[in-house]
């Protein structure tokens, strides 16, 4: 494992030579950048031990790898991608189909989030559903002159707050911000106390160099998050979920800040996921690893929570196991109480929330636990509909395809799994990965409305790529005598976990269609055994760093990955397709 860099200035290389390639289909991938960003010392108010006692069973204080969250102020629109027959790759499982980027044609679109999706995409039905828009006292008070907006006051140079630590701009931060190209990409990343702002699109001078960054006395920052709703020239807002249980509200063009949950007065857990509510310019959901959900408003002060015995408990039944229950409601979005956070709050496990990502449709929300569940809510109307349990094992990222027919999920049983959110059920296990899966995403420049591209990230340091077609599986022999229209198997897979008799009154036999999906009841899915599920081979399996994986993101121009040491990579796409 690379040695630690000291607290001094990101390093910039450009590593060449064929392991530094990535050869696919459509042709060559290869490294563009290596920025390394320098790891920050621990504060000296931090104990750390020089021989930490590997028998001891307190809970190491939480920490994650490198995260980044990217955006373009004017962001490009991805290309139009086609069909073309191509009946000579043995690399690609696309059969008689592959994809290929068109350099004529565009195709509308928004700007794309770090998973891949569409942020503001418009419903099918024509209206874009928005959580919370039937509870009026969500509703911003307006007046005259409009909406007033609360923006956060306290400039982040100048806080004395002993929350932060230090505070280091860039010489030229105002020069670097108002000369920086619309069109570049714009990059946060967290390395253990350390925060930065990062401008990707920069001359190499100054690409290593910071725009600002954020030193925390004893917080880590796990997550964070860019508002792609509210983003324009002169205005780009994030949030950030620290170890502390703290998130910082931040404005980057104009360097001030708020927090929110300070002190832990909501909820004292750490945060190891956080994003926007699709649609919301003020709310955002907060993952603590207590398992609990959380909605917060940017605007609201904050106030002690205690669970409202009156919410509504979606899909709530006594005598389930406590460590896996359905959603339980502690505070509706439809409570009258809205004068302060949360907005609202559920208890999804009693165990960690590794992950959650949000469906193009502005509806559903999968969450993934330290126990091994995948669950799909409706989070619109506070309901679970399915839960999903893995291989073997956690699962630690999940994410949907662009058009949210599939979810994507990869853990501790080393595989990537696809699910189909309308037929319920796993479609394929993807093998490659020799250890646990960190991270998963689709990228959106190879999406079509029949192909889809994917990748995955690693502890074994792999970049896997996938190519996925339902046309091309090839499902086991064992499928053939299975009820196709059975959620259970009649062969009962033992998972060493004790099921009551009330968990078992959710299982169902009965035939199920895309139009259940949205139905009150919950469904708990069995194991599915390898010998009756279909596997994907990658079309692209290889070594890219000497640390484990962390991140991974697809943009127009480049594949960009990060690892736990802070080497943030960005590899260009091929220039010409192979034909």
């Amino acid at each position: 494992m690379a040695t630690i860099a000291p607290d001094t200035s990101n390093t910039l290389g450009h590593p060449s030579g064929p392991e530094y390639q990535l050869a696919v289909g459509e042709g060559i991938y290869a490294l563009q950048d290596d920025l390394h960003l320098a790891t920050p010392p621990p504060h000296p108010s931090e104990h750390t031990s020089a021989n930490p006692n590997p028998l001891a069973t307190a809970p190491p204080p939480p920490t994650t790898g490198v995260k980044i969250s990217v955006s373009r102020i004017n962001p490009r629109k991805p290309p139009q991608l086609y069909k073309i027959a191509n009946t000579n790759s043995t690399r690609s499982n696309l059969a008689t189909y592959s994809i290929k980027e068109s350099e004529k044609e565009s195709r509308s679109s928004h700007d794309t989030s770090s998973d891949g999706l569409a942020p503001h995409s418009a419903n099918v039905a024509g209206k874009t559903p928005v959580f919370g828009e039937d509870n009026a006292l969500l509703t911003p008070a307006t007046s005259k002159d409009g909406v007033k907006r609360k923006k956060p006051k306290t400039n982040i140079v100048k806080s004395n707050s002993s929350w932060i630590s230090r505070v280091m701009p860039h010489e030229a931060m105002t020069k670097r911000i108002q000369e920086h190209n619309p069109e570049g990409l714009l990059a946060f990343a967290n390395i253990n106390r350390a925060f930065q702002w990062l401008d990707l699109s920069s001359s190499n001078d100054t690409k290593a160099q910071h725009v600002i960054k954020i030193l925390f006395t004893k917080a880590h920052i796990l997550c964070h998050d860019i508002n792609l709703f509210t983003k324009g020239p002169n205005h780009l807002e994030l949030v950030m979920g620290a170890s502390t249980g703290d998130i910082m509200w931040f404005e980057a063009f104009s360097q001030k800040y708020a927090r929110i949950n300070k002190n832990a007065m909501i909820n004292p857990s750490s945060i190891h996921q956080i994003r926007w509510l699709p649609g919301s310019e003020n709310l955002f959901l907060a993952a603590h690893m207590d398992g609990t959900l959380i909605v917060y408003d940017k605007e609201r002060d904050d106030a002690a929570f205690v669970p409202e015995e009156s919410s509504p408990l979606k899909n709530f039944t006594q005598g389930l196991d406590t460590d896996h229950r359905p959603l339980h409601v502690t505070k509706s979005v439809n409570s009258r109480n809205q004068k302060s956070n949360p907005v609202a709050s559920w208890k999804i496990s009693n165990h960690r929330i590794n992950d959650f990502a949000f469906a193009p449709d502005h509806r559903h929300l999968a969450v993934v636990t330290e126990d091994g569940y995948l669950h799909i809510i409706d989070y619109l109307n506070e309901q679970l509909s399915d839960i999903y349990p893995s291989y073997y094992g956690a699962f630690l990222c999940v994410c949907w395809s662009p058009d949210g027919k599939y979810i994507l999920t990869g853990g501790q049983d080393d595989l990537v799994s696809i699910w189909s959110l309308d037929e319920r059920h796993l479609v394929a296990r993807c093998p490659g990965h020799h250890s646990w899966v960190s991270c998963v995403a689709f990228d959106p420049w190879r999406c079509d409305d029949r192909n889809y591209r994917f990748g995955s990230v690693g502890e074994d340091r792999r970049l896997l790529l996938w190519d996925f077609n339902v046309g091309m599986l090839h499902r086991p022999k064992a499928l053939s005598v299975r009820q196709r229209g059975s959620i259970s198997s009649h062969t009962q897979v033992t998972r060493n976990r004790a099921e009551s008799q009330a968990t078992m009154r959710f299982r169902s036999n009965s035939n199920l269609t895309a139009d259940s999906v949205d139905g009150e009841g919950l469904i708990e899915h069995p194991v599915e055994s390898r010998t009756r599920t279909a596997e994907l081979p990658p079309v692209m399996s290889k070594i890219i760093d000497e640390d484990p994986m962390s991140w991974l993101g697809f943009e127009e121009d480049n594949i960009i990955t990060a690892c736990a040491n802070g080497h943030i990579r960005l590899w260009s796409r091929p220039h010409e397709a192979t034909e």
